[in-house]
């Protein structure tokens, strides 16, 4: 039913594009928009992993670079029945995480360094087989593919607006700004209709991978507390790919954050509990609600080479 839904969702989003052409440009617009539609489609397909990644400075790394997190990655990857997939880390103070990847063979998965260190051990093995979940649910093409359609949709409507036909072949100037304004608000809600029921299953499957459905609801609370407090400007200046996340990175200050891509945190928290239950998970792991003093990680350089200031991560 899921992938009904989906694929329901992503026709709506490619509707919406052609909707966009029709306004801006008429029959021929609507022609050239579900064009580029399908051209952004194709071009998503093969490289939507790798815009995702650079647009966030991920840096890829391995057992030489960061021991902990690739081998935690690769145990985890043999209990989800997956290929390994590719390592990265994020040089960012925000906990988070997410998958990338055309499918389970050509995957990556990504880390702040935010998430390092503020997490346990056992919740960032939770969040990473989350984002396995995702890889073997293969919701990380879906969810690359939305965002650069939604993103090129909102980049099509500002075009139109800003360079749309003059004289008589302008359309309505109210016309115009509300597409400008709402397409790209459109499109958030399709995405956030995508993302809502896959990060629940993605939930559930990643607690079973790790088989400790209380170190993920830990690791949940944890990242939207850190969230709250910490913005992300790389998420901030690409929204689209706020649905990538497992806990939403955007503040919630700017028009293009006014709904959320994710369930309510609480909600998560709660599923896991009632499903650790189901597990016969007895006792919730140490520190659930107390902030973790020190990284299990080990001392270390950023990815790019330079201090990590304070902190101390695992990529040295």
């Amino acid at each position: 039913m899921n992938t009904v839904k989906t694929g329901m969702l992503l026709a709506g989003l490619m509707a919406l594009f052609g909707v966009v052409g029709y306004v801006l440009g008429g029959g021929t617009g609507m022609m050239i928009a579900l064009g580029l539609g399908l051209a952004t489609n194709l071009f998503a397909y093969w490289n939507s992993d790798r815009l995702a990644l650079a647009a966030h400075h991920a840096v890829e790394v391995d057992e030489r670079t960061a021991p902990e997190l690739v081998r935690m990655v690769r145990d985890l990857a043999v209990r989800a029945g997956l290929p390994m997939p590719r390592v990265y880390l994020i040089d960012n103070p925000q906990p988070n995480a997410f998958a990338t990847g055309r499918n389970p063979e050509n995957a990556a998965v990504a880390a702040t360094t935010g998430l390092l260190h503020m997490l346990s051990h056992d919740e960032v093995a939770g969040v990473m087989a989350h984002e396995l979940a995702h890889i073997k649910n293969r919701d990380t093409l879906i969810m690359t593919v939305s965002a650069t359609i939604a993103g090129a949709i909102a980049t099509l409507a500002q075009f139109g607006f800003l360079f749309g036909g003059r004289g008589e072949n302008r359309p309505n100037p109210i016309v115009m700004i509300g597409t400008a304004l709402l397409a790209p608000l459109a499109a958030m809600i399709i995405q956030m209709a995508i993302s809502r029921s896959r990060e629940y299953d993605a939930d559930r499957m990643g607690a079973e991978i790790c088989g400790q459905p209380l170190s993920l609801a830990s690791a949940l609370a944890r990242i939207a507390g850190g969230v709250a407090q910490i913005p992300n400007p790389d998420a901030e200046r690409r929204p689209a790919t706020a649905s990538l996340f497992i806990i939403n990175p955007l503040s919630g200050q700017g028009v293009d954050n006014l709904f959320s891509t994710h369930p309510a945190t609480e909600n998560r928290i709660a599923a896991l509990h009632a499903l650790a239950q189901e597990m016969g998970a007895s006792a919730e792991p140490p520190g659930f609600f107390a902030q973790s003093s020190s990284s299990p990680w080990g001392s270390a350089r950023s990815p790019g080479g330079g201090p990590a200031g304070t902190r101390r991560g695992p990529w040295g």
